[in-house]
Order: structure tokens, then C-alpha cells, then sequence
């Protein structure tokens, strides 16, 4: 049998969205997904991943039509609340590259949620990113070697009037490379 070693896939292009919503029934039924609707997503099945993005990634605008019902991989920050309290989520990335070559690295992802103003998130949201940065370069000896830059913050956030309030911010990934790291083999 003839046989193709594929690595793990990477993902290539993103974009970013936001959404609020707002019920009286419930959470997770209800403005959960009434936020998803609003973020244009709600026809997505979401999966979370964790906070880097590789240096192939791209954010593009959000298409105007996906698969019903398909996965959408995602880093994402909800904030749920109730009537009259402050649901914030918020997103903030970040390029790190090479200080001398200017090549990209990576990208780094930070997500925060809670009942926050909206400039409390973005600094918190931004002490995660320079610290996770801060971190990487201590782990690779690394300080004056790379540069975090075009940092980009998306934030949302609803005090809601009915029982039940989300706020969302996704960064979903649309496509992926699958890098070949073996020729055919037979067994």
C-alpha cells in the first residue's frame, strides 16, 4: 500500500468577529447563540484552540457563505451575565518577529472575559500579550532578538435588559495546510 505522511495541519487564514446577544429564556440556548447570530457565525459547529498563530497565518475578511453546519475552529472569548450586569469579551494578537531579518515568527493570541469596562479588558488584554511575549523571549534567551508588532484588539461587550447576556470575539480559521513530511512508503 502506497502511503503519503502528512504533519500536523497548520492554519492559514482567519478572520475576526464580533457579536452581543440578549434572552430571557436562557444562556447557552439563548443569548449565547443570539450573540453567535449576530457575529454572523450561528450556522458554524465551534471548536476552541489554544493561543498561537504560525507565520503563514492571514486574516482575510469573514466569507459570505460557509457549509452548514461545518466546523469552525476558533480562539474565542465569551462573557455571560445577567440582567443589568456587564458581559465583556475581547481579543487582542500580535506578530512576533525577528528584529534583524524582519521575518515573521508566529503570532501570539490572548482572550480575556468578565464583567469589565471596555478599557479595563484592553489592558488586561494587553498585559497577557506582553506578558506571554515577555515569556517566549525569556524561554528562547531571545529579548533582543524579536519584536511584537501590528497588535490588533477587538473587543465587545452588552449590559443586557433581558435576563441573560453574551458577548463574543472569534478569530476563526477557514483553511489549512497540510505539510507532506514523507514521500510514499510502502508497508
Amino acid at each position: 500500500m502506497n502511503n503519503i505522511i502528512i504533519g500536523n495541519r497548520i492554519p492559514r487564514d482567519f478572520f475576526i468577529t464580533k457579536g452581543k446577544g440578549e434572552s430571557d429564556i436562557t444562556i447557552h440556548a439563548g443569548s449565547y447563540h443570539l450573540a453567535m447570530i449576530d457575529a454572523g457565525i450561528e450556522c458554524y459547529n465551534l471548536m476552541t484552540y489554544s493561543s498561537i498563530l504560525p507565520p503563514i497565518a492571514r486574516e482575510i475578511k469573514k466569507p459570505n457563505s460557509y457549509d452548514y453546519g461545518s466546523v469552525a475552529e476558533t480562539i474565542m472569548a465569551v462573557s455571560n451575565a445577567k440582567k443589568g450586569e456587564r458581559a465583556t469579551a475581547g481579543v487582542i494578537f500580535g506578530w512576533i518577529h525577528n528584529k534583524e531579518t524582519g521575518e515573521k515568527i508566529g503570532g501570539m493570541v490572548c482572550e480575556h472575559n468578565g464583567n469589565y469596562t471596555e478599557e479595563e479588558i484592553r489592558e488586561k488584554l494587553n498585559a497577557s500579550l506582553n506578558e506571554m511575549f515577555t515569556e517566549y523571549c525569556k524561554k528562547y534567551d531571545s529579548f533582543n532578538a524579536f519584536e511584537l508588532r501590528d497588535i490588533t484588539i477587538t473587543i465587545e461587550s452588552i449590559v443586557p435588559e433581558k435576563n441573560y447576556g453574551t458577548a463574543m470575539v472569534v478569530l476563526c480559521f477557514v483553511n489549512y495546510v497540510y505539510p507532506i513530511v514523507a514521500g510514499e512508503e510502502n508497508e
